[in-house]
């Protein structure tokens, strides 16, 4: 019993060995070098939860809440989730004693044909428990804790992923649906223009040149819409698709034309160090590293002896009646040791490897945020150049339909010949296509900076 309350007393007195972990130091930037007007005051986590509303689109709404749940990619985040968590409990099972049990009958036979048979019935109870005096079996528990971290962020990650490429999915197919109706539009003004030249040639005003050209504007143009069209359809089996439904279930529910969605409002983009807790894959690299962290104290508590009380009760009998009886009964119990003295190298060597290992994980880590850095600036720097230019080029569909308007006003009363008119189409179906592309553009741009300043999650 003193021995007992020796290891007892060394158990409630014992230290972890190996290193505590600490995140590693970032050279984080104050603030945005892009961020020109200084508007990441205080962005907080709820500025951004949710952020698909901000668009203003119900349906773009229903979309992005469906596949955040129902997504076979994050269903499957969901399950690696719950498989982390039984291995957590894997680990904190190893603290608590092993207890088993056993029981057999045996029939022998002695001797010749003579001989006779001899029966004998065993059982017994055994228990073990490991004292964890060196912190191996706490630091496998902290390293499993991580893991769960890590692999929590994971699916916040790809729920975030999710949401992202749905609402670009379906800001691309709005998009789509919109070049359609500019080809349509230009297509009608086209065919008038192509009317007017074989009007104009009946009359001995225009040549077969001016009728051929039309005619091959008209065709161009007509033919711009079955491939786009196709794009559009293509674009609801993706969306279907990623809410775990038939490709052509929601084609139906997308087939109604509707204008790009936009973001009226400033996005929060917050300061640099925010990142550090609201992006979900910066957060899953620091757990990793973490998790990798005490990894090494596991290796490390190899080196030391592992203590361990054990016990065990068991009843052998020549009969079934005497099974029970105290004479039948042996037991034992006392503290034992276990020392791996030498094992070639083997212990050092794999804490070289769960060193080598932390450090990868700390550089993976390092690399994530900076990464998460470039990715904020990049989607900075791409919205407002963006944004210039869709004002410009707004100005430029304005100048080319007076343009179109002015030609064949001229091309008709006999004071310009057909190409000004030609060109003039020509340029305001180019304009309006980049204009209906450029407000894809700014919706892209947006959710890309939602997507990397963490989206909320």
């Amino acid at each position: 019993m003193k021995t007992l309350a020796v290891l007892l007393g060394l158990f409630a007195t014992a230290c972890s060995v190996g290193p505590d972990f600490h995140r590693p130091d970032n050279r984080l930037p104050g603030r945005w070098s892009h961020d020109k007007n200084q508007t990441s005051a205080a962005a907080k986590p709820a500025d951004l939860a949710r952020w698909w509303r901000r668009f203003h689109d119900p349906k773009l709404n229903w979309l992005v809440e469906q596949a955040v749940s129902v997504n076979l990619d994050v269903q499957q985040a969901v399950a690696r989730l719950s498989q982390a968590r039984a291995q957590r409990q894997a680990a904190v099972a190893s603290f608590w004693p092993w207890l088993s049990s056993s029981a057999s009958e045996q029939e022998s036979h002695s001797g010749g044909a003579g001989g006779g048979y001899n029966r004998s019935y065993h059982g017994g109870l055994g228990v073990a428990w490991e004292l964890d005096l060196f912190g191996g079996k706490r630091r496998n528990h902290e390293s499993a804790d991580a893991r769960v971290a890590a692999v929590a962020a994971d699916l916040d990650a790809t729920r975030l992923s999710m949401a992202a490429e749905v609402a670009l999915t379906y800001c691309q197919l709005r998009s789509i649906q919109d070049q359609i109706s500019v080809a349509s539009r230009n297509l009608a003004t086209q065919k008038d223009s192509a009317q007017l030249t074989r009007d104009r040639r009946g009359a001995g005003f225009a040549s077969d040149l001016d009728v051929a050209n039309a005619a091959a504007l008209v065709a161009n143009t007509k033919a711009a819409i079955p491939r786009l069209e196709t794009a559009a359809i293509q674009s609801a089996h993706a969306i279907s698709v990623m809410l775990d439904r038939p490709p052509g279930e929601l084609v139906g529910m997308l087939s109604d034309s509707r204008p790009v969605p936009t973001v009226t409002t400033t996005v929060p983009v917050g300061i640099p160090s925010d990142l550090l807790r609201r992006r979900p894959d910066i957060r899953s690299a620091e757990a990793n590293a973490h998790a990798a962290t005490a990894g090494i104290g596991v290796a490390v508590a190899d080196l030391f002896p592992k203590f361990s009380l054990t016990g065990s009760v068991n009843q052998q009998s020549a009969k079934l009646s005497d099974w029970l009886s105290p004479a039948s009964r042996v037991g034992t119990y006392g503290p034992s040791f276990n020392w791996a003295l030498f094992q070639g190298g083997n212990l050092q060597a794999n804490i070289r490897v769960q060193k080598a290992l932390r450090d990868q994980a700390v550089l993976a880590y390092r690399k994530t945020v900076l990464v998460a850095l470039q990715e904020v600036e990049d989607a900075m720097v791409a919205s407002s150049n963006d944004r210039k230019r869709h004002a410009a080029l707004a100005e430029a569909v304005s100048s080319n339909r007076t343009a179109v308007d002015l030609s064949l006003k001229l091309y008709a009363a006999g004071q310009s010949d057909f190409l000004n008119v030609l060109n003039a189409q020509r340029s305001l179906l180019q304009s309006e296509s980049e204009y209906s592309q450029s407000n894809l553009a700014l919706a892209s741009d947006c959710i890309a900076l939602y997507k990397a300043l963490g989206g909320g999650w």
